[in-house]
């Protein structure tokens, strides 16, 4: 029998590789807005975090959303994110 691969994704703050179900997924769509993917499907530019408070709180910090997704991020989606967490 198969073993199913598990598909892993790196966090951009930590550099650690984790399973898909691990992380949460921040999006740059098309039309240049921001959403959180908590189905990890969505169309357009993703960036993957941890599930940490420490993590989210790093990102908004150094703003390394903002270079890998080449937009600014509003300080609502770092509330949303860590509002998921809790």
């Amino acid at each position: 029998m198969k073993v199913k691969k598990i598909p892993t994704r790196m966090c951009v703050v930590t550099r650690e590789k984790f399973p898909k179900q691990e992380l949460i997924r921040v999006v740059r769509t098309p039309e240049n807005n921001i959403i959180i993917d908590p189905t990890g499907k969505q169309n357009g530019r993703g960036a993957y975090l941890k599930k940490d408070i420490a993590v989210i709180q790093k990102a908004q910090k150094s703003k390394i959303l903002e270079n890998i997704l080449e937009v600014t991020i509003p300080d609502t989606i770092y509330e949303e994110l860590l509002e998921m967490i809790k």
